[in-house]
């Protein structure tokens, strides 16, 4: 991304970062001599932007939210490169535009305290101060045609691998396995990771699925998947968890997302019952930024390129995130598919809630490390120093009101002054989380790929 002051405000989101292979991968950089956008949709100059390169980028940005698959490679990103960079007041601009005047003023804050020149910053603050917020989602790019598109892929019925891990779950996973019985797809088959105590095999028998059921005594997630995925033969590997809800043509649906944007991964949305209100672009398709692990389809051949699932993440959290990172560093293709949704019901119980806290900086002990430690060996491990710190201080921050709270700008400055009298705690805690991950990056001897 072009603007420099999105690490204050969105420093993990992995389009900050470029593929290093010359590949086209997908993007969110836009300029027209090169780049002409390629759903045909005009988005106006924004000319409350000085620079020509902060006008295309902000343009990219646009297209980008509304679902237009802008896609490049590294030479048209040389050629963006060549422009001169977006200046004091346009990133200012930028903020005030997406982010609103709370989340500019955290940036001047910490730009101030960072010893930046004040009379700049004052003078450009001010000037960007009149813009009005935009919302990027607003009006989306529409697929009309997609219910009418026939999918070749659909009618050569691959199969399907569907992959659950499952931990004392038996009530809600009896739900998911009558749901998977109504699919309108039938070449699927169903490979369980069960690692619940105790191991009730007898469940299973009355379920009309070609179902295959592995018993793991050891309660490792990432090592689940990895089990089923060299279990089985599949060409397409979906991953589902053990407390969802899905409608009747949910394989099907990922199955011709992939087939009509030419994609690698289908992202399904997650729509939780507990939590945060449901984001605006989990209503239509786009370039997905994050990859779940509980509803995602993916071509086999990707585990054979990049690799498995990373177990240096078992009993933490984000293991679905690097993953998904490392897809889009191989230039692989992921949509989000709001077609292909689920339900979430986040049960208070089993799952990663038997390993400890289920949410990266929200530790259930007073001295646990905060974050996990492998949210901090993810950052440090792909991004820039300045991103890293800035989603370290943001998660750390943001982790002092409930997560149901944490994108409510009126709670920001709460958060800060309560990190400020908690510092010396959280200072702990972080101290610990990145010992932790140092020693995981020194025992990173790289990622299993999938043989067969």
């Amino acid at each position: 991304m072009i603007f420099s002051f999105i690490k204050y405000t969105q420093p993990g989101w992995q389009f900050n970062i470029l593929p290093k292979s010359d590949i086209e991968f997908s993007s969110c950089y836009f300029h027209p001599d090169y780049l002409p956008l390629r759903d045909n949709e005009s988005i106006e100059t924004d000319y409350s932007f000085d620079s020509l390169s902060a006008q295309y980028a902000d343009i990219g940005y646009r297209a980008w939210n509304k679902g237009n698959l802008i896609r490049c490679d590294k030479k048209i990103i040389d050629q963006i490169a060549q422009l001169p960079k977006p200046t004091l007041k346009d990133e200012y601009t930028f903020l005030f535009k997406y982010w609103g005047k709370t989340w500019a003023l955290f940036a001047f804050l910490r730009r101030i305290t960072t010893l930046k020149n004040p009379v700049r910053e004052i003078q450009a603050f001010i000037n960007a101060a009149k813009v009005k917020r935009f919302n990027p989602f607003k009006n989306p790019l529409q697929r009309d045609d997609f219910h009418l598109f026939e999918s070749r892929l659909l009618k050569a019925q691959p199969l399907v691998a569907v992959i659950i891990p499952t931990l004392n779950r038996y009530e809600y996973l009896k739900d998911v396995l009558n749901d998977l019985e109504k699919q309108d797809y039938k070449s699927f088959e169903v490979i369980v990771i069960d690692q619940s105590t105790p191991f009730n095999e007898a469940f299973y028998k009355p379920f009309n699925l070609r179902l295959k059921v592995i018993y793991q005594k050891e309660r490792l997630l990432w090592t689940a998947r990895n089990n089923a995925i060299k279990s089985t033969s599949a060409e397409y590997l979906l991953f589902f968890d053990d407390d969802s809800r899905v409608n009747h043509n949910w394989i099907s649906e990922h199955i011709k997302s992939l087939d009509y944007f030419d994609a690698d991964i289908s992202a399904g949305v997650s729509l939780a019952k507990v939590g945060m209100r449901v984001p605006e672009s989990y209503s239509y398709f786009r370039w997905a930024d994050q990859f779940d692990s509980g509803n995602a389809l993916v071509k086999r051949q990707i585990f054979k390129k990049v690799g498995l699932f990373d177990e240096q993440f078992n009993k933490q959290r984000m293991g679905d995130g690097e993953f998904g990172l490392r897809t889009y560093l191989n230039g692989y293709r992921c949509i989000s598919n709001p077609h292909a949704s689920r339900t979430h019901l986040k049960v208070s119980s089993g799952g990663l809630r038997e390993m400890g806290s289920w949410d990266a900086y929200r530790p259930r002990k007073l001295f646990a490390p905060k974050p996990v430690p492998s949210v901090v060996f993810l950052y440090k491990k792909y991004f820039p120093k300045e991103n890293y710190r800035s989603v370290m201080l943001l998660g750390v921050m943001l982790s002092n009101v409930h997560y149901r709270n944490k994108g409510n700008n009126k709670m920001l400055f709460l958060s800060i002054i309560l990190t400020v009298f908690k510092s010396p705690l959280l200072i702990i805690q972080f101290l610990r989380a990145r010992s932790i991950a140092n020693q995981m990056l020194k025992n990173d001897n790289g990622i299993q790929l999938l043989e067969h």
